[in-house]
């Protein structure tokens, strides 16, 4: 059986979500310049040789730019998944925007409808 979606947004802790969104930009935000500020590659990794023939200076030069080639592929992966985090928190933080608002503007219409109530019993018993 399935939530009805007013229980399920009423069992979401939005004031825990307002709270913590701008965190989660402003970590995102800090994510995305990081990614860009370190450099691309980092050189220097040990292979275990061991049990292995030596290699011929043209294969071991195969062999690293392969790697060269699949370590920009995970660079350039990771650069999009990291913009891709910063927009996804970006709406998440206009999403809890919006949320408040029409929890703001909720609260107005039901007061406004109470006050209406009121007026209306009043003015059916005069």
């Amino acid at each position: 059986m399935a939530i009805p979606w007013l229980t399920a947004l009423k069992i979401v802790p939005w004031g825990d979500v307002i709270e913590h969104a701008p965190n989660v930009l402003k970590a995102a935000r800090k994510l995305m310049d990081r990614q860009k500020a370190e450099p691309a590659l980092k050189t220097g990794t040990d292979v275990d040789m061991a049990g292995q023939s030596v290699p011929s200076l043209g294969e071991l030069q195969n062999r690293l730019i392969a790697a060269q080639v699949q370590l920009d592929d995970h660079a350039q992966t990771q650069a999009q998944l990291t913009e891709t985090l910063a927009a996804l928190a970006e709406q998440n933080a206009q999403l809890v925007s919006a949320v408040e608002t029409l929890r703001l503007r909720t609260r107005l219409l039901l007061w406004g409808m109470a006050a209406l109530a009121v007026a209306m019993l009043w003015l059916g018993w005069h």
